[in-house]
């Protein structure tokens, strides 16, 4: 689930709720935190896989062309 904050600027871009959690698994993994390695480092070697692929999916139903009478998934 996302993690919001109060003093923290709302996002309005599309799929930000999963980019958002994306993002502070990759850089609050041991991968980054401990062993000093970059993010995209870490992704190769298959951390937050479940992340990454809710994400890809989040970004191509926008460029899916049936989203356009169905709308978009509430991601």
């Amino acid at each position: 689930m996302p993690q919001y904050y109060e003093d923290k600027e709302e996002d309005l871009r599309a799929c930000a709720g999963v980019r958002e959690d994306f993002k502070a698994c990759l850089l609050q993994h041991d991968c980054v935190v401990k062993e000093g390695k970059l993010p995209s480092e870490c992704l190769k070697e298959g951390h937050c896989k479940a992340l990454q692929t809710s994400f890809f999916e989040c970004k191509r139903s926008m460029l899916d062309p049936r989203s356009r009478f169905r709308g978009r998934k509430g991601y």
